[in-house]
């Protein structure tokens, strides 16, 4: 029988999608309380990769990505998606339920990254609370690797690339642990 152990803790990852950059710095700020110091910040990349958000948050998206320096738990994803969804909910547009903002939060370890949703689908995985999780990507042959269920933007070598980096940040930071 396998001994049952804690995990090691992994590392938060945030992605977000937005219009204007007003509405991710004040949503940056209110992360940065809750979790702490940001210790990776991607540039600012376009998100053409689908049109989904573009009727709720608008046209020429904008995506980043953003990684803290404490880590966490991996049994608190349910509970950090369902912050994030309330804190989409500060920022609507007026007099709609259209977001400003979308923000995903996902844990990276040393083999994979997975993101939460609130979308159940054959291959994510009840974590609680109304959340699911989905392996998005793996790491093997010293790189992230896309499976056939990973959204588009996640598959492109620029995600993959950002990901790899803050995946160095978390390997030296478990050295430590």
């Amino acid at each position: 029988m396998g001994e049952i152990k804690k995990p090691l803790p992994e590392k938060l990852v945030i992605a977000f999608i937005y219009k204007e950059n007003e509405i991710y710095n004040k949503v940056r700020k209110i992360l940065t309380e809750k979790f702490d110091n940001i210790d990776f910040e991607s540039e600012e990349l376009e998100f053409n990769y689908t049109d989904y958000y573009n009727n709720e948050i608008g046209n020429n998206l904008k995506r980043r990505f953003a990684s803290f320096e404490k880590l966490i738990q991996p049994d608190n994803l349910s509970k950090i998606k369902i912050m994030t969804n309330e804190i989409e909910q500060q920022f609507l547009y007026e007099n709609t339920k259209n977001r400003k903002i979308n923000i995903d939060p996902g844990i990276l370890s040393l083999s994979k990254f997975i993101l939460a949703t609130t979308k159940n689908y054959s291959h994510r995985i009840y974590i609680g609370d109304g959340i699911f999780a989905e392996v998005t990507l793996k790491y093997e042959d010293k790189k992230f690797v896309a499976f056939e269920w990973t959204y588009p933007d996640y598959a492109t070598e620029t995600y993959r690339k950002i990901l790899e980096k803050i995946r160095e940040i978390y390997k030296e930071q478990i050295k430590t642990l």
